[in-house]
């Protein structure tokens, strides 16, 4: 029998179910496309970010990670993905886009920075220009992690320059592609997802880039010797679509920015950590941390001297930008 009393709770029931309902269409679902792997820190570190903003925002915002290069995107193309909409955000590695933005590159200039604690203080003058560059690119930084110190894998063992002659090493940019020119080695411009079948086919013998990155590709497979030679630096910023920004109410803009600034210089001691951790990784699987010896370490700081005053001199707005830098750090 249907009483008033029926009738009135199956309404009220009907009406919060349909309340669930918007609020469930009207979440805002995001994509977060980056080209690592699973067990990488920087897709870790984007996957509790995401975790975090989900319960920040009571469902409101559900992002969804897409690593190892799910979508389709290789690490160049990022920063065009997210400025034209293709994906609504992406984990972008700044000195890949030296294409469309040059200036991205400052931190990649050889020896210009000696730790993460010397970054901090580059990225406190680099910061408000990636800024700009983000927000005439459409999008917004969320936040920022640097890769861990950088290391030359090989294949050979060499106490000098003269045994690095013509060695074929992958690099991930320009700069980083100058700089081993400059030490007289043949430096090849790939991106990440090419490095693996370009060892494994001899097409290179070396490759430049973190501890991390060799645990991804299982280095111990194709190479011998890690030379830690701490020559450039690079960061990944996670990036939103401005338009897909906008979509958010303001209250939850609110919660996610607040969230990237308490989250980030955790995900910075992640990087710092998994350094450590992914050498530890090269080494038990076979791997030998070759020692650079103080005449080597000058010769390469003296023969890639010249390329910050190039990059300067392509990028003047990085000039006073570094000034600045290396007058706190009393190295003007």
């Amino acid at each position: 029998m249907i009483t008033r009393r029926n009738f009135l709770a199956a309404a009220t029931a009907t009406v919060a179910s349909a309340s669930v309902v918007r609020r469930a269409s009207a979440a805002v679902t995001l994509d977060l496309a980056t080209v690592w792997p699973d067990g990488n820190f920087h897709t870790q570190n984007a996957v509790a970010f995401a975790d975090a903003v989900g319960k920040a925002t009571d469902g409101a915002v559900a992002i969804t990670v897409q690593s190892g290069g799910a979508l389709g995107f290789k690490g160049p193309e990022q920063l065009r993905a997210v400025r034209d909409g293709l994906v609504p955000m992406a984990d972008v590695l700044n000195i890949q886009q030296i294409g469309d933005e040059p200036l991205l590159g400052t931190e990649s200039i050889p020896f210009l920075v000696g730790s993460a604690d010397e970054l901090k203080v580059l990225h406190k003058y680099l910061r408000p220009a990636y800024d700009e560059i983000a927000a005439k690119n459409n999008q917004k930084i969320l936040y920022m992690v640097p890769w861990p110190t950088q290391y030359l894998h090989l294949k050979i063992k060499a106490d000098g320059l003269a045994g690095l002659e013509g060695v074929k090493i992958r690099v991930p940019d320009k700069n980083a592609q100058d700089m081993c020119n400059a030490l007289g080695m043949s430096a090849i411009l790939m991106p990440w997802g090419e490095v693996v079948p370009a060892l494994a086919s001899g097409r290179v013998d070396g490759v430049s880039t973190s501890a991390t990155s060799g645990v991804d590709g299982k280095f111990w497979e194709f190479l011998e010797t890690i030379y830690p030679t701490n020559h450039v630096w690079s960061s990944q910023m996670v990036n939103i679509n401005l338009d897909r920004w906008n979509e958010i109410s303001p209250a939850n803009r609110e919660k996610i920015e607040a969230l990237a600034r308490e989250m980030e210089p955790g995900f910075w001691e992640v990087s710092v950590r998994n350094d450590k951790e992914s050498l530890k990784l090269l080494t038990d699987n076979g791997m030998e941390v070759m020692a650079i010896l103080p005449e080597m370490r000058a010769e390469m700081q003296a023969r890639t001297a010249p390329l910050k005053d190039a990059f300067i001199e392509r990028v003047p707005q990085a000039g006073p930008i570094v000034e600045a830098y290396l007058e706190e750090l009393g190295r003007g």
